[in-house]
């Protein structure tokens, strides 16, 4: 089966399922937090966004880990997260040469 974005390249589809990842504020919120903190366990999160149940927390972290942006290790019977920052480091890198050749063009429109 033939689909349409298949049309565009392995790049343009890479950054759009990581704008799609970070298309929620909850997950932006979640990766700012890892940042400050550096690690975090679930129960830990989920009392940062009181107006987020658990599941839903679980939810979001679940999303950034099968995007690669943040890693869980098991600990006991708790989840610790922490952002991957080799993968952190690649995707900057990825959405400023996106940028650099969009904005490198002088347009008045």
């Amino acid at each position: 089966m033939y689909a349409k974005v298949d049309s565009f390249t392995v790049a343009e589809q890479e950054l759009a399922q990581i704008a799609k990842v970070f298309s929620h504020p909850a997950r932006i919120a979640i990766v700012k937090l890892l940042a400050e903190r550096q690690e975090c366990i679930v129960g830990d999160i989920a009392q940062e966004f009181p107006f987020l149940s658990r599941t839903t927390v679980s939810q979001h972290l679940q999303e950034l880990k099968q995007a690669g942006i943040i890693r869980g290790e098991i600990e006991g019977v708790k989840v610790c997260y922490c952002l991957d920052m080799p993968k952190l480091a690649y995707l900057k890198a990825q959405f400023e040469q996106f940028f650099g050749g969009v904005i490198k063009f002088d347009c008045n429109c």
